[in-house]
């Protein structure tokens, strides 16, 4: 099985959402941009918050199979896809790519 690499490409915030919307919370995501993660025979790694792993679980475990080339050329590169988590109010995107090492 191939190691995928998932890296944080971007954090948003959307504040008018979360003030119409979101009851107050004392803890949101602590991924910072550039953070990045490495999953090992296709499982989640340590540090990756469980919700944005059932996101891009179905992504990774594909690409550490060797497979790729999802939705019939979605993707510059074959091997890799761009996933955001669920969040709606601070939603952050994963690039995700199958890697050799």
């Amino acid at each position: 099985m191939k190691q995928v690499r998932i890296t944080v490409l971007r954090k948003a915030r959307y504040d008018d959402l979360i003030a119409g919307y979101e009851n107050p919370i004392k803890h949101a995501c602590d991924l910072s941009e550039g953070d990045t993660f490495v999953s090992v025979d296709g499982r989640r790694p340590d540090g990756l918050c469980e919700s944005a792993w059932e996101s891009m679980r179905y992504f990774v475990e594909e690409l550490s199979k060797g497979g790729g080339n999802f939705y019939d050329g979605w993707m510059k590169d074959p091997c890799s896809a761009m996933i955001s988590c669920n969040d709606g109010f601070r939603p952050v995107s994963f690039y995700i790519e199958a890697s050799e090492k």
